[in-house]
């Protein structure tokens, strides 16, 4: 590949293709890590920051309702903003995405849109 036409091809359409991509990839997993959606995923019904009552030794009913019903809370409390953090982590996810395949596009496409620049620019002038 001594020819320069045949390394600017190279670098054009395989070389530079493959860091993007790769910056995209990362940036994608980063993203996830970042919202950690997995792990909300995983403990979407656990109480929220562990705040939690005992239950206590023996059977008191005010003690065991109170209990319960602030667990309860706890729980709802932290799923709905688990799924708020989730929601977001995605659509984040979704944009990083959409952009990544927009600038793989324009990449690709780059010497066609140069190529016919060059020439609309030279049909405008004469």
């Amino acid at each position: 590949m001594d020819n320069i036409f045949f390394q600017y091809l190279e670098w054009q359409f395989i070389g530079t293709p493959r860091g993007i991509l790769k910056g995209w990839r990362n940036c994608l997993k980063f993203n996830l890590n970042y919202w950690s959606v997995v792990a909300l995923l995983k403990t979407f019904f656990s109480h929220w920051h562990r705040y939690k009552f005992s239950y206590g030794k023996g059977f008191d009913f005010k003690r065991y309702s109170e209990a319960f019903i602030f667990n309860i809370i706890s729980r709802v409390l932290g799923a709905i903003l688990r799924s708020f953090f989730i929601v977001f982590g995605l659509a984040v996810e979704i944009f990083i995405f959409l952009t990544g395949l927009v600038v793989i596009l324009i990449w690709l496409f780059l010497p066609l849109i140069l190529i016919s620049g060059i020439v609309l620019g030279f049909k405008i002038l004469f």
